[in-house]
């Protein structure tokens, strides 16, 4: 398939700068595998659901991964540089993978210096990433990304307004684990969930598997190719833990339904399927699921409207079919659906 199958026209005005307040009052398109598509609210997933689903959560928390940075100036090169560095993936304990602009002013052996932290740039990818040291490391580095960082948000956001105070909440899902910073972006469908909802589902004997994937390059990065297949994902670092295997397996054994929040809960649970279940343990994945893939786990999604031509996009038309997801957001767009990480959601049931 080509990169022009996933385009759509994206009015701007669609594009949500703040979340719904409370969260759960987004709206929800329901897209089921046939038939028309229901405009519900994130508010009547108890009613949606079914008794026994089971709802799979990313329990990553997002890092305050965008920082400030001076390059100092090398022998007569015009001077000091500023950069903007947003870290990508964690390596080791002092080494992170980074995007920085302007990267062509950079190269290896350069310091960057993000006041009293400093790093080193150890070398620069043909992708276009860098490899950079700070002279911190563990929870000591940890806690200066936690002062001198600011949230990442995505750039139809940021282009828009700064960051500010409510994004600190805003921008976290309420289930995400404080041992488990290391995202550098939200998953954003689980920004719709409440306690009070989250207990509202239970009630409705829906059940809740906990998964990690740290959202990293891979997830937002575009594809720039137009053969969708030449693509290569950046790799993430995902994990299931024995009890929410055995959550997952038992449930798919008994003929239940497994619904990732999020694509990042399902680009985990299919990296570490086996058949059609899934083993605990870890792994980097660089799953790239496009038209075609057959889901080993999944049975549904709740997901958030994705940009054109993304690999998102790509995903949720694996799993719905292109022309069905074109002509629901479609439907979307003209019943005036708020698209990307501060918008609504839409619940996407398998093709057949």
């Amino acid at each position: 398939m080509r990169l022009s199958d996933f385009d759509f026209h994206m009015p701007e005005d669609r594009i949500a700068l703040r979340p719904a307040r409370p969260r759960d009052a987004a709206r929800l398109l329901h897209i089921p595998a046939s038939g028309p598509f229901g405009d519900q609210g994130v508010r009547d997933l108890p009613h949606l659901l079914q008794a026994g689903d089971v709802l799979v959560l990313n329990d990553t928390k997002v890092l305050r991964a965008a920082l400030s940075a001076i390059r100092p100036a090398r022998n007569a090169d015009g001077g000091d540089v500023a950069v903007s560095v947003n870290l990508h993936k964690r390596v080791d304990d002092a080494r992170w993978r980074v995007f920085a602009k302007p990267g062509k002013r950079l190269r290896e052996g350069d310091r960057l210096e993000f006041g009293q932290l400093v790093a080193t740039i150890e070398a620069k990818s043909e992708g276009g990433d860098f490899l950079i040291q700070f002279n911190e490391s563990g929870a000591m580095l940890d806690a200066a990304i936690r002062s001198i960082g600011s949230l990442p948000l995505p750039p139809y956001i940021a282009s828009k307004r700064d960051v500010d105070a409510a994004d600190e909440d805003d921008y976290q899902t309420t289930f995400a684990a404080k041992d488990k910073t290391e995202s550098v972006a939200a998953p954003t469908a689980g920004l719709h969930f409440t306690d009070g909802l989250m207990n509202q589902l239970r009630a409705a004997r829906v059940e809740f598997a906990r998964v990690t994937l740290h959202v990293g390059a891979g997830t937002f990065l575009p594809v720039k190719s137009e053969n969708i297949a030449e693509h290569q994902m950046h790799a993430e670092w995902c994990e299931i833990s024995d009890s929410s295997a055995d959550l997952i397996n038992r449930a798919k054994s008994e003929g239940r339904r497994i619904i990732p929040v999020g694509t990042t809960a399902l680009r985990t649970i299919e990296s570490l399927a086996v058949g059609e279940q899934v083993r605990a343990g870890t792994m980097d994945t660089d799953i790239f699921i496009t038209p075609g893939y057959c889901f080993r786990v999944t049975d549904a999604l709740l997901t958030n409207f994705h940009l054109p031509k993304s690999t998102l996009f790509m995903l949720v038309s694996a799993l719905a079919g292109l022309d069905r997801m074109q002509a629901a957001y479609a439907h979307a767009i003209a019943t005036g659906y708020r698209f990307f990480s501060y918008g609504d959601a839409c619940l996407i049931e398998a093709g057949k």
